[in-house]
């Protein structure tokens, strides 16, 4: 508990507001002239004017902040972010309510960016921006390099000497600086434009090494993205080996340092001439080992002489003689047999037509049995009407008109 100052205003002076107002405003700004303090950050909010109003709070109390525009802020401001904001205590008189003017902000610790970053990486994770299958593969010569980075930082510097090394390509860069507020959009927008212009082969994002306050802009989710939906393969080399920034998850390859970036994206002059020996060597043997083959091959083909040609197509003229000889007596064979069919048809026809007269001869005999003239010799007679229909029934209203006989007819 802080010791509470004994009072130096008599308690029968009378002040005005205006008095008052400016009474407080210099014992606070006096006893709190430079102040630290710990907290989470709520109501965040960036004023066209470029200043940002926010509060810091612990469990009891809550007091208003004011970033000034001009103030270097090294990371994006969240809620519910714990940091430890250095400034000074004012008060407001138009509203009657004190706050503190920050001059300087950090993280509260280690614990509270881990914390973050790794919230943070399981949101962007569930995204699937991590996944394996967006990785793409680095080119295997790339002509052009692009390198986001800042100009004037050690990073770049190392790039270019270690390319010049290995060997000499193309380098286009994008100025961005890698530390501060401004930091990540900088960076996203380099990503963006060299996807855009598609003028690279493949894209670097580096940055040398430094606190993991310094190196958050490449967690930030704007770069995360950036470099997730490059369609030109990036490699991250941001750091020191044990640093791992949120782009490494996000980048198709991740190299421990700058300088190792440089190393990925080109061979070296020496290997490329080895590489070309042994692709040499390699060709040379193929190529002796196929001219080897055919000479076997070669070595094994029979020359054979003109005579010896003749012969063979004198005995395949033979065969075809004798096939044909054959395949003409089958046909004369089977005129032989349709001409002794067309001899014999006479007799065929004979009997055929004895065997239709017998037929017809039977269906005569069965038609005669049928016919009703059989029944009229019998000693029946049909009854007919005028209209020639014959009367079947004693009780027909038809008068009959004819009588039919065996041996003729009668009118009536």
């Amino acid at each position: 508990m802080l010791p509470k100052p004994e009072p130096f205003v008599k308690p029968d002076t009378i002040f005005s507001v205006s008095d008052a107002s400016a009474l407080l405003k210099g014992v606070v700004e006096t006893a709190f002239a430079y102040i630290k303090i710990r907290g989470e950050l709520s109501g965040i909010t960036r004023a066209t004017s470029g200043h940002i109003y926010m509060s810091i709070k612990d469990t009891d109390a809550v007091i208003n902040a004011i970033v000034w525009r001009s103030t270097p802020v090294p990371f994006k401001l969240e809620e519910g972010m714990e940091v430890v904001v250095t400034g000074k205590i004012t008060t407001y008189p138009a509203r009657s309510n004190y706050q503190i003017i920050v001059s300087e902000i950090e993280m509260a610790g280690v614990g509270a960016i881990l914390k973050m970053l790794e919230e943070r990486k399981q949101k962007l994770a569930a995204d699937g921006l991590f996944d394996a299958a967006r990785k793409k593969p680095l080119p295997k010569l790339p002509q052009t390099i692009g390198v986001v980075t800042s100009p004037t930082g050690a990073a770049f510097q190392d790039i270019q000497n270690r390319l010049r090394e290995r060997f000499p390509v193309h380098v286009l860069l994008y100025p961005a600086t890698v530390q501060g507020e401004t930091a990540a959009r900088e960076v996203a927008a380099g990503i963006e434009y060299f996807n855009k212009h598609n003028n690279v082969d493949v894209i670097i994002v580096a940055r040398g090494g430094g606190a993991l306050e310094d190196l958050l802009p490449f967690s930030e989710e704007v770069v995360v993205r950036a470099a997730a939906a490059s369609h030109i393969p990036l490699i991250s080399g941001v750091g020191h080996e044990p640093d791992w920034m949120l782009i490494d998850f996000a980048a198709d390859v991740r190299a421990p340092t700058p300088t190792g970036a440089a190393e990925m994206v080109v061979p070296t002059k020496v290997s490329l001439i080895q590489d070309l020996d042994n692709l040499a060597h390699r060709l040379n043997t193929g190529f002796v080992s196929v001219i080897d083959k055919y000479q076997k091959q070669m070595s094994l083909v029979n020359i054979k002489s003109p005579k010896q040609l003749l012969m063979e197509w004198t005995q395949r003229l033979d065969d075809i003689a004798h096939t044909m000889q054959v395949m003409i007596q089958m046909k004369i064979t089977a005129i032989h047999n349709k001409l002794a069919i067309v001899d014999n048809f006479p007799n065929i026809l004979f009997n055929r037509m004895n065997i239709l007269n017998q037929s017809v001869m039977h269906v005569g005999q069965m038609l005669s049995s049928l016919s009703y003239k059989n029944v009229l010799a019998r000693g029946y007679a049909i009854i007919r009407d005028k209209k020639q229909q014959i009367i079947s029934s004693a009780h027909s209203d038809e008068q009959p008109s004819t009588i039919e006989f065996a041996d003729g007819t009668i009118t009536i």
